[in-house]
């Protein structure tokens, strides 16, 4: 469909998420073709985890969970220096419960969770207890430089229908008196103010369609078609993601919920697409005996429900730096992703953006605490395989050459009852009152 602008209806909703506002709601509105679900009428069905959204997404045929389409990351801060009082708590509660009352939860309808950094719960005289393992964001490698993310909060939405993500945005910023049909109680800025924003995609043909002048990607514009992500191979294999019980705190008063790390990551793929084989991105992405095996065909599609690196791949990287004179991404970050007894570790929701026209990788890391994501991230460097001459900090060391971290956050997702401006004991003063 072509509108009166010669716009067909992909290239407005490709466009649509990132420019964000009341003119890209309406192009996209004016697009919808289906109803959008409703939520339920009893919002005691809802999960308590907020993180919970394994079984509200699309699967493919290997079982690998395909993340909603459309996502978007407000960061929010709490005006004045002190904490926050009964009045601000009742309105960030009543802006999130008309999300659940107009959106079924799920991709069809609004997937969201809201998270707080160490920066807010400073705002209390008290600490938070042990069991939340919640440090201040840091570099975590020698080799970054990174802004940190230390806003208040955090709240994500995503969705499989950009008009969905952008209608939830605007009734959240007061922009829209109504969502779905459902009116708004309070806008969620009459509480916190909106920081800065970011938007991102994922799912096959997305990169595609948008790396066309786009820094950080080549004008040969090589991403396949097929591809979800800009370096041309799935990710999130159901069999290497922690399940959603594995990163929940089990203990304490904020039990249900998880930590959150987020990274924001530049991408630089001309030596990517332009220097490197086939066969060497494989060997970079996964593992070198991966490329010497021909395991991966086109964008991995037919590795199913695993990317294939074996305890045995993990093992042997040693031998294999100094035998190919290389070591994959996924090989070297399995050595702290997974314990003794083979679970997987972390619970990896990633997306791509073209925010300030380029190329980057947002990369949302669940996990029950923080340190777990650091051990995994060190690891991924890789700085212990250095002695071997051929493996440098960044060539020849997974992926590292081609992306650049720009920003970090950490933040604690709290249950769903405790979602409104918690304190560190896990109490909701003033509401219910």
């Amino acid at each position: 469909m072509v509108d009166e602008s010669g716009w067909t209806r992909r290239e407005t909703l490709k466009v649509a998420v990132a420019a964000g506002g009341a003119a890209a709601l309406s192009a996209c509105l004016d697009r919808a073709d289906e109803p959008v679900p409703d939520g339920p009428e009893d919002l005691s069905s809802l999960p308590e985890r907020q993180h919970a959204w394994n079984d509200r997404v699309r699967t493919d045929e290997h079982g690998n969970r395909l993340l909603p389409r459309h996502q978007i990351l407000l960061y929010l801060t709490l005006p004045g220096d002190g904490s926050p009082g009964p009045d601000a708590r009742r309105t960030v509660e009543s802006a999130l419960r008309t999300l659940d009352r107009a959106y079924e939860r799920s991709h069809d309808g609004l997937l969201s969770s809201i998270a707080y950094s160490p920066r807010y719960f400073a705002r209390f005289d008290d600490d938070l207890p042990d069991s939340v393992d919640l440090p201040e964001p840091r570099a975590l490698s020698p080799f970054e430089t990174p802004t940190f993310d230390r806003q208040d909060a955090l709240l994500h939405l995503a969705s499989d229908r950009a008009d969905v993500v952008l209608e939830a945005e605007e009734g959240l910023r007061g922009r829209r008196s109504t969502v779905n049909g459902v009116e708004m109680e309070a806008p969620l800025t009459d509480a916190l103010d909106v920081a800065d924003r970011r938007t991102g995609f994922v799912g096959a043909g997305m990169p595609a369609e948008r790396q066309g002048d786009l820094n950080g990607v080549p004008d040969s514009n090589p991403v396949p078609e097929a591809s979800p992500l800009f370096m041309g191979f799935m990710a999130g294999f159901r069999e290497n993601q922690a399940t959603e019980d594995y990163v929940t705190v089990r203990s304490g008063p904020f039990a249900g919920g998880t930590t959150k790390h987020v990274s924001n990551l530049r991408m630089r793929l001309g030596d990517w697409y332009g220097e490197q084989s086939f066969d060497e991105r494989v060997a970079e992405m996964f593992s070198p005996v991966h490329a010497e095996r021909d395991l991966v065909e086109g964008v991995g599609e037919n590795l199913g429900a695993s990317s294939g690196i074996t305890p045995e791949i993990v093992d042997e990287i040693g031998e294999h730096a100094r035998e190919y004179a290389r070591v994959g991404h996924a090989q070297k970050a399995a050595r702290a992703n997974r314990t003794d007894d083979g679970t997987v570790r972390t619970l990896r929701r990633h997306f791509e953006s073209t925010d300030d026209g380029e190329a980057s990788l947002h990369f949302p890391s669940l996990q029950s605490g923080i340190s777990t994501f650091e051990e995994v991230r060190a690891a991924m460097n890789g700085t212990d395989l250095t002695e071997v001459p051929t493996i440098r900090q960044r060539a020849n060391n997974g992926i590292l050459e081609y992306i650049f971290v720009k920003r970090r956050g950490n933040f604690l997702v709290p249950p769903r009852s405790l979602r409104a401006l918690p304190t560190p004991a896990g109490a909701t003063p003033g509401l219910g009152d």
